[in-house]
């Protein structure tokens, strides 16, 4: 029996070449299997038939946007997820997305092998091998760029003599990965981290330099689920999709950063999400006033490693699952409504209104009604700074 592939599919020419290329080096049948996470460009079908016509046996495409925004997006709102404290993970959510269908298709057509087009120096081999490996053990994993040395010269050639239907004479300067969470930019010019990104770097947000009229929003959660959208009901899908426009339009959510990359080498990306970003500043607004102080300082621990797992490929992790766990507990709370304004690039909180409010303005007014007794604090204070107290007699002595 004929050894079979599945084969992570773009559509463009690396994976294109891939079909042809694995065909060879390993004498097996390609399947190839396209998701749509909200990443635009070429309809479903036409990805579908260029696959099939570059010699895959089977092809099957899945229009993932709901199920990302509902099972992965969510997940990183509610745990206000930003990875050394600015990305938003915006790529690093798409593949476990992506990795449960390249399962599912190997299980369905008997496949001992799932592929990749990653490179060896990025993050994205990790998330997608740590993911394939945890969800089913059994599978093996190549990666044609990375284990056969395909460079892009090489892909062309090979697509040129092939004859396949790829065009192969247009190159971005850049790298480019894009979801419906968000778009990743890195290569060319942006390797020297001494230059600066200009405009045409930048597709899901206008330059927030220029002069516009503000935008009022208020973003409706309950249980940490953003619901409405100026009280209209929307899906999760809507609400990240909705704030892309109204906040990519005033721009915000541009990101310019050197991050730590999991292998260990230092990378420069720009990024720009302006759903996610005004939909955590919301969120962490929402917090503040819902979740009760000792529950909130430590779920900003958990936020921060929940991230790290997230970026570093471990979404089906034991961990990762555990903390899953507590952050669904830790908004249970967070229900109510958080009035923004989105102008110059920033999404500024200016309101926020809550049933499950921990807010109480007897014990906070310095004004007539103030029901805080502060004749308790003298005493609490000599308490709370006894330990050091006792100590400092010591040291300085």
């Amino acid at each position: 029996m004929t050894e079979r592939v599945v084969l992570a599919y773009s559509g463009g020419l690396d994976t294109s070449v891939c079909i042809g290329w694995i065909a060879e080096e390993t004498g097996a049948e390609v399947i190839a299997v396209a998701v749509d996470v909200g990443q635009g460009g070429e309809d479903l079908d036409v990805i579908r038939k260029r696959a099939l016509d570059c010699g895959a046996v089977e092809a099957e495409v899945a229009d993932a946007k709901d199920e990302f925004a509902d099972e992965y997006c969510l997940p990183a709102i509610k745990a206000n997820a930003l990875y050394m404290d600015r990305y938003p993970l915006v790529s690093a959510l798409s593949r476990p997305t992506i990795v449960k269908h390249l399962v599912a298709a190997a299980k369905k057509h008997g496949a001992t092998t799932v592929a990749h087009g990653c490179t060896g120096k990025g993050n994205d081999q990790v998330r997608f091998e740590a993911g394939i490996s945890s969800l089913a053990p059994d599978l093996k994993c190549i990666a044609p760029v990375r284990d056969y040395a395909m460079t892009r010269d090489k892909a062309i050639a090979f697509c040129e003599e092939k004859n396949l239907p790829i065009a192969t004479t247009k190159k971005s300067p850049y790298s480019i990965d894009q979801n419906v969470f968000g778009r990743a930019v890195e290569t060319g010019f942006l390797e020297d981290i001494w230059n600066a990104p200009i405009e045409d770097v930048y597709e899901y947000t206008e330059n927030p330099a220029v002069q516009r009229e503000a935008d009022e929003v208020v973003i409706s959660f309950k249980e940490g689920v953003p619901v409405a959208i100026d009280g209209k009901p929307v899906t999760v899908l809507q609400a990240i999709q909705q704030l892309n426009e109204r906040a990519g339009a005033q721009g915000i959510g541009r990101i310019d950063m050197v991050e730590d990359r999991l292998v260990g080498i230092k990378s420069r990306e720009v990024y720009e999400a302006p759903g996610a970003i005004a939909l955590i500043t919301a969120h962490q607004e929402l917090e503040s006033v819902t979740v009760e102080r000792e529950l909130a300082r430590y779920k900003r621990q958990v936020e921060q490693r929940w991230g790290e797992l997230v970026y570093d490929g471990l979404w089906f992790s034991p961990l990762k699952r555990a903390l899953d766990g507590f952050i669904n507990e830790a908004n249970q709370q967070v229900s109510g409504d958080i009035r923004m304004t989105l102008h110059g690039g920033r999404a500024v909180v200016t309101g926020r209104k809550s049933d499950q409010s921990l807010y109480d303005f007897n014990l906070a007014t310095y004004d007539t009604g103030d029901t805080f007794d502060q004749s308790l604090s003298k005493g609490f204070i000599e308490l709370f700074g006894m330990s050091s107290k006792i100590a400092a007699k010591r040291d300085l002595a």
